[in-house]
């Protein structure tokens, strides 16, 4: 039983505490004044859950700490069980046990890893957790309503909440997810699953249709090969025997080559040879002719040199006139008659010595003068011819030279060469340029030459009933055979490699779908366990909704025997959509339209405390109904506080407390309830007054 509820800068309230005895509590304040947070106080102390949305908005505006108490007992033993909650969102829980006034710990944190916890503790004591705890004491606003007003979807979704058929729901979405997970699994190692069996047996069959399509080309393929292989082998062997005399044509066109070429080489070295022999002779028959004038011309030059030689020596003597002439010029010039006298002896004379006579010195240097001329020009004559002798005898001796280096000594020698030359035209002019097979005995000019030719000629005789061009097509036919061999192995091996894919494929996909075949039936069986066991409308859930409906019934029944109303048994029925609810008072069926205010109330909460017993007793025995006059009438208001007046005093199934929380306060005037509080909003937060 709840003894006292105690806040301290909880939500609204800054400082409020309540206590508890056995009966009705009703808590009664405008909307928003702070009695819901009372549901939260108790819940947070007992089970650190609550209906808000964070743990941290618990606390009151503008303070740092806060807590919530609940003291209560179980039989004759007495608890204390402390939440605190600080401004950083941090709890922290404790719970004792008062033994002969003092305070015992029992429980602290939740501290699961170490096996403590405040929370499980307190589960085991009372013997329900937060969720059972919700369904079993608390009845949340518009419950009983939804009850009342009969409506199909909601009454069912309560009744199964209530059951826990709900719950099955999870399992019912858990258990879809396990077949998605399983199938993802087989997805992940086979790369399909048991939804893709229709779509592999289709490409199987693709499959099969491709292989057979494929062997019997690939037999016709290989048949072809064979036939091939056939003439290509007897193509081989014709190219085999025909290719000694092929390398013989090549060997006579070599050699035909070498012929041509030698014999080319043969017409330049003559021509060469021709060319410097008629070069020679030129030179030659011109150097003989040059030579044979040296003795004339070497004595023409030594009676220049001698002319040479004596025209020096009379310029060399005229010169020394000449200067003994000018010298005696000088001293004409100075001696002159003077008076009719000697200018020496200052005799009287008629004239001076010719010696001293300047006109007779002036004619004999003009006669000396003229002599040096004429001995000058015979001179320069002279050299000249000196120099056009010497010129010739340096060509004579370059002839010699010439016919020294090509040894011709006389005419004869040049008769010699002449001859030479003759048969060198003769020669080149015969020496053919184009090699005839059928006459290959021309061409022999030399032993080199010879040898070839007669190589040649065997060469001929071996291969003279040879085709070279026949065996040349052969060998293109060949070449051609190898290649559509060639590509008929890229087509075998193509066909082949199609045919080992296709048939890897189509083995690989007949396991994978002899596998999930058995996926198919694991995964049919968990559908099965899925639709039959988790479903809320399947066969267990319908049968564990009829069992449980058929347990509330009877005690709702029960509690409604004890209330004062005509109504002495209520029946649920599972619908397809909702859940039928029958009263029967004798022998006579009601339904809720039928039933006055009072009735219905009575037979929602009968109701709605046979949904309580079904969920098990609690060892706190008590049940919150939070706002349950909202949407009901006058009459109706009224009739709910009789109806729990009328419980409490029935005493039915030692439920010890009944806390209401409503802002009906009117209602509750002169009826038979134990204990109302007053909560108003202040602010300084909620204040809460007995009444």
């Amino acid at each position: 039983m709840l003894q006292s509820v105690e806040l301290e800068n909880f939500l609204s309230h800054k400082n409020t505490k309540l206590t508890f005895d056995r009966g009705v509590t009703v808590f009664v304040g405008q909307n928003g004044a702070g009695k819901s947070s009372i549901i939260d106080a108790i819940t947070f102390a007992l089970f650190g859950e609550h209906l808000r949305k964070s743990t941290k908005g618990l606390l009151r505006r503008g303070s740092n700490q806060s807590y919530a108490k609940v003291e209560f007992s179980i039989g004759s033993r007495q608890f204390e069980a402390v939440r605190k909650i600080d401004s950083k969102g941090t709890v922290g829980a404790v719970l004792h046990e008062k033994i002969n006034g003092e305070s015992v710990p029992l429980a602290a944190g939740e501290r699961r890893q170490f096996g403590e916890s405040m929370t499980k503790t307190i589960e085991d004591l009372i013997g329900l957790d937060f969720e059972k705890l919700k369904v079993a004491s608390i009845v949340q606003q518009g419950e009983l309503q939804a009850i009342i007003e009969a409506d199909p979807k909601k009454f069912k979704e309560l009744v199964n909440a209530i059951i826990g058929i709900d719950k099955l729901d999870i399992a019912y979405e858990s258990m879809k997810k396990s077949i998605d997970n399983f199938r993802t699994t087989v997805r992940s190692r086979l790369g399909y699953d048991d939804t893709n069996m229709d779509t592999l047996q289709n490409r199987i069959d693709v499959l099969s249709k491709e292989i057979a399509f494929l062997e019997p080309q690939k037999r016709k393929l290989e048949a072809d090969k064979i036939l091939q292989e056939n003439e290509f082998f007897i193509s081989q062997q014709n190219v085999e025997s025909g290719t000694p005399k092929e390398l013989k044509i090549k060997e006579i066109e070599n050699k035909k080559e070498d012929l041509l070429r030698h014999l080319r080489d043969s017409m330049v070295r003559m021509k060469r040879d021709l060319t410097e022999k008629e070069k020679k002779l030129a030179e030659c028959s011109n150097s003989l002719s040059i030579s044979s004038v040296k003795f004339q011309v070497e004595s023409d030059a030594k009676q220049a040199q001698s002319d040479i030689d004596r025209i020096n020596i009379e310029l060399r003597q005229v010169g020394e006139k000449i200067a003994s002439v000018q010298s005696q010029q000088d001293i004409a010039n100075r001696l002159h008659l003077v008076d009719g006298k000697c200018p020496v002896c200052d005799s009287k004379v008629d004239k001076l010595n010719p010696l001293f006579d300047e006109k007779y010195i002036m004619s004999e240097l003009e006669a000396l003068k003229k002599k040096t001329e004429i001995a000058t020009k015979e001179n320069t004559v002279t050299q000249n011819k000196k120099k056009e002798l010497d010129a010739r005898l340096q060509q004579i001796t370059k002839a010699e030279g010439i016919l020294s280096s090509n040894n011709i000594k006389s005419q004869e020698d040049l008769v010699k060469l002449e001859e030479e030359i003759s048969r060198l035209r003769i020669n080149t002019r015969d020496i053919p340029l184009e090699i005839n097979i059928g006459n290959l005995m021309q061409y022999a000019i030399d032993e080199y030459s010879t040898n070839v030719v007669k190589s040649m000629s065997t060469l001929v005789e071996d291969t003279r009933d040879f085709n070279i061009n026949s065996f040349r097509d052969l060998k293109l036919k060949i070449e051609q055979q190898r290649r559509a061999l060639s590509t008929l192995d890229q087509d075998i091996v193509a066909v082949n490699t199609k045919l080992k894919i296709y048939q890897d494929d189509s083995e690989k996909i007949s396991h994978i779908l002899l596998e999930l075949q058995e996926v198919k039936q694991y995964v049919s069986n968990l559908e099965t366990i899925r639709s039959q066991i988790y479903n809320r409308d399947g066969p267990v859930a319908t049968s564990l909704r009829s069992w449980a409906l058929c347990t509330i019934s009877q005690k709702a029944s029960e509690y409604l025997s004890t209330f004062n109303v005509k109504i002495q048994r209520i029946t649920l029925e599972d619908k397809a959509r909702d859940i039928g609810v029958t009263c029967h008072a004798g022998n006579l069926e009601l339904d809720l339209e039928s039933l006055s205010g009072g009735e219905k109330v009575s037979v929602a909460l009968a109701l709605r405390l046979g949904m309580a017993h079904f969920m098990g007793s609690s060892n706190l025995n008590f049940i919150i109904l939070d706002e349950p006059t909202t949407h009901l009438d006058q009459e109706r208001r009224k009739s709910l506080v009789n109806v729990l007046a009328q419980a409490f005093e029935s005493n039915i199934d030692s439920i010890s407390q009944f806390i209401i929380i409503t802002h009906d306060s009117d209602i509750f005037e002169n009826s038979n309830i134990d204990a109302i509080y007053d909560f108003k909003s202040t602010p300084e937060g909620t204040v809460v007054t007995p009444i």
